[in-house]
């Protein structure tokens, strides 16, 4: 059996995916479920984060979003048999490529995939699922009546985020980076309620969002990276399209919840008065601390099972990519760990 790996040069930048002939999986252990993938998505690898839990090796495994058959199960599992049809992420420290023919995942990692559900939506979703529950439901509570910002929604967690805020009953405002993506935006079914285009640069986000929120600011915020200097100081023509910092505060309604994905947010005493004077948080959405600690497992198992659920009534409609065979995995990682794909890509076996 083949897997993909993932090697890093002696410097750490320069990274090399490569398949590796794997020799027979070890025993089932008593609580393990032994199982046949069928589809894994494909998510960049961070391995900043990984260096700073201590669980960077020279070898890293590839693929962790995956969806499949039970073949065998440990004589202490009781949530699965044999011919069961799951899905599930498998751990931050897992010795496990996804994208491998067979897996041995801890029952605890899984859960049962509808029928109605193919296997590439159950793979591709679950993460972005994860990360927008994270964010909507444990770190803001969004709930109807509120008014939801996301940023760059027609990425394939934007995507979800706001289906996921729609569903609760929120209204929800949405930018958008290029005219493709405010194409997309403005076919989503609720409607969004208005489509912020920051293509060009020219729109005030901050000025877009008070007048729809009539002056009072958004409840809820949830950020695809924010600008943290000015516009000289940053290069990339993607960070151009950012927001600054302090547009994301002035448009912050009262008691308003700002989920940022930006790991080095440095707030200056100004912004850290303003948030005060609000009232407001600032949550940082990091979706790998229900795998990172096990002290909240079952609620981590009951968005998993929530996500399965939303996916079969078609709450949930993912942004996908047409299904890769195996063979092209390698091309289509490096695309990904390039952060140069729109859409989730997803392996099919």
């Amino acid at each position: 059996m083949k897997a993909l790996y993932c090697q890093q040069n002696s410097s750490g930048e320069e990274m090399t995916f490569i398949f590796q002939e794997r020799e027979n999986l070890p025993p089932t252990g008593d609580n393990d479920v032994k199982v046949q993938v069928r589809a894994c998505a494909l998510s960049r690898i961070d391995t900043k984060l990984l260096s700073e839990v201590k669980l960077q090796k020279e070898l890293l495994p590839v693929g962790r979003e995956i969806s499949g058959v039970v073949l065998e199960v440990g004589r202490k599992v009781s949530f699965f048999q044999p011919d069961d049809e799951v899905a599930g992420i498998l751990p931050l420290d897992s010795e496990e490529s996804g994208l491998c023919e067979v897996v041995l995942v801890h029952e605890h990692y899984l859960v049962h995939k509808p029928e109605k559900v193919c296997w590439v939506e159950a793979a591709g979703t679950v993460r972005d699922g994860v990360r927008a529950y994270t964010a909507l439901h444990y770190l803001s509570q969004v709930s109807p009546g509120k008014t939801v910002l996301v940023m760059d929604g027609a990425s394939p967690f934007g995507t979800i985020a706001i289906q996921l805020a729609q569903h609760r009953g929120a209204k929800v405002i949405s930018t958008a980076y290029s005219l493709e993506d405010k194409q997309y935006l403005e076919r989503l079914r609720p409607a969004v309620a208005r489509v912020i285009d920051v293509s060009n640069g020219k729109i005030d986000v901050a000025e877009s969002c008070l007048e729809e929120t009539g002056g009072l600011g958004v409840d809820i915020v949830v950020d695809a990276g924010v600008k943290l200097y000015s516009a000289e100081d940053e290069s990339s023509s993607k960070s151009q399209l950012l927001p600054h910092k302090h547009d994301i505060i002035t448009l912050l309604g009262v008691g308003g919840n700002w989920i940022t994905t930006e790991r080095n947010l440095q707030l200056d005493p100004p912004d850290s008065h303003s948030l005060f004077l609000k009232g407001a948080t600032v949550s940082f959405l990091n979706e790998e601390i229900w795998n990172l600690s096990n002290i909240e497992q079952g609620k981590y198992l009951c968005i998993l099972e929530d996500i399965m659920e939303k996916l079969s009534s078609s709450v949930f409609r993912p942004q996908l990519d047409e299904p890769i065979p195996l063979y092209e995995a390698k091309v289509s990682m490096e695309i990904v760990q390039k952060n140069q794909a729109r859409k989730r890509q997803v392996i099919q076996f």
